[in-house]
C-alpha cells in the first residue's frame, strides 16, 4: 500500500476554486482503487513550526502505479486548470 500525504497551500481568496477542483478529483480516487483516508481544513493546531496548510490530505493506493494512473485520468486533467489557479504550493510526502 502506498500512502500520499499532501499539505496544500491555497492562493488567498481562491478557496472556492480549489473546492471546485476537489469536487471533481476526490471521487476519481476510488476509480483507481484509492481511498481518501483523511481530509482536514484549518482548525485547531496543537503545534507548528511551518506554515499551517489550508488542507491536509491522506490518500492510499494499492501501488504507486495506481496513483500515477489517477494523476493521468482524463476527467481529472480536464479540471487541472482549477487546481493551477488556486493552489500556491503542495508539500507531498509518499510512504509505504
Amino acid at each position: 500500500m502506498v500512502y500520499i500525504t499532501q499539505l496544500i497551500y491555497i492562493v488567498p481568496g481562491k478557496e472556492a476554486v480549489f473546492n471546485d477542483f476537489e469536487d471533481v478529483a476526490i471521487p476519481i480516487i476510488a476509480k483507481y482503487e484509492g481511498a481518501l483516508l483523511l481530509r482536514t481544513t484549518p482548525g485547531k493546531v496543537i503545534a507548528a513550526t511551518i506554515e499551517v496548510p489550508h488542507e491536509i490530505h491522506l490518500v492510499s493506493f494499492p501501488t504507486m502505479a495506481h496513483f500515477e494512473r489517477f494523476k493521468q485520468d482524463e476527467g481529472r486533467k480536464a479540471f487541472l486548470h482549477l487546481k493551477e489557479a488556486s493552489v500556491r504550493s503542495v508539500l507531498m510526502i509518499v510512504g509505504e
